[in-house]
């Protein structure tokens, strides 16, 4: 491999490592990049690249938040186990769904995310204690355990950012909790569809691991840099990356339609 495209995609693993960590999003940058790298390789198996390098990110911030944030067990265990079925659907369906036909759908639901954050501008600064009923946990235990699940095992880019909205809009938590929850079932996402890309012997093992590597030094830095800032600067990062991810998408839906 080109020396500087090597360097190029370790940074794009470093970068997304952080971004993932701060509030989720990091395959806007790391899955366009391998996608651009290596334009002919099957879509499937630059995936299952993404997801072996976005698992040791996202493994890295999971730990480094539990162990200053503390974790609702009884709420995240049975949506893990949930994600981690979800996932692997996604992943199975990616082999035969055009991810193209899901993107305007996404936009739509990128632009209510952007529409809420800037209309609430106090969600998830703070806790919200009373809303978090047991009507309220069963949603999002199906909203993040089946739902978003499922997405990250199809396309994945913005997995983060959902679960940490359905951890502050429906349960009430501010966003460093939200965070910590987001990392641990994300992991479990990855590792679902993780699994099937595996099976199919649809990972780049070598290249996938390197950039792991990548992934755990940006992650270690993001989840320090969040707790550091506190729950503002997480809202921040979040608005940002929102709308990069809306570009990108809507730039791939222009070219698919004028292609």
């Amino acid at each position: 491999m080109d020396p500087g495209l090597f360097a190029l995609l370790i940074g794009a693993a470093i970068f997304a490592g952080w971004i993932d960590a701060v509030v989720g999003g990091g395959g806007l940058v790391q899955l366009p990049m391998l996608l651009v790298a290596f334009p002919t390789a099957p879509t499937a198996l630059m995936l299952g690249t993404n997801k072996l390098a976005s698992v040791f990110g996202t493994t890295t911030s999971a730990i480094a938040y539990a162990r200053k944030i503390k974790l609702e067990h009884r709420l995240l265990w049975p949506t893990v186990g949930l994600a981690l079925v979800g996932s692997a659907a996604g992943a199975l369906a990616a082999l035969s769904v055009s991810s193209n036909a899901l993107k305007p759908i996404i936009i739509a639901v990128l632009l209510a995310v952007l529409v809420l954050v800037v209309a609430k501008p106090q969600l998830g600064l703070e806790p919200r204690p009373e809303l978090h009923t047991r009507m309220r946990a069963a949603a999002v235990l199906l909203v993040c355990g089946v739902a978003i699940a499922f997405y990250d095992g199809i396309i994945g880019p913005g997995t983060g950012i959902f679960l940490a909205l359905a951890f502050t809009s429906i349960l009430g938590m501010d966003f460093l909790a939200a965070a910590a929850h987001t990392k641990v079932v994300n992991v479990t996402t990855n590792l679902g569809a993780l699994a099937v890309f595996a099976l199919q012997d649809n990972i780049w093992w070598l290249l996938g691991l390197t950039m792991g590597l990548g992934t755990i030094l940006g992650a270690w830095f993001g989840a320090h840099t969040a707790m550091a800032k506190g729950a503002k600067f997480v809202r921040f990062v979040l608005v940002l990356v929102v709308l990069a991810l809306l570009a990108r998408l809507s730039w791939d839906v222009w070219n698919s339609w004028n292609g």
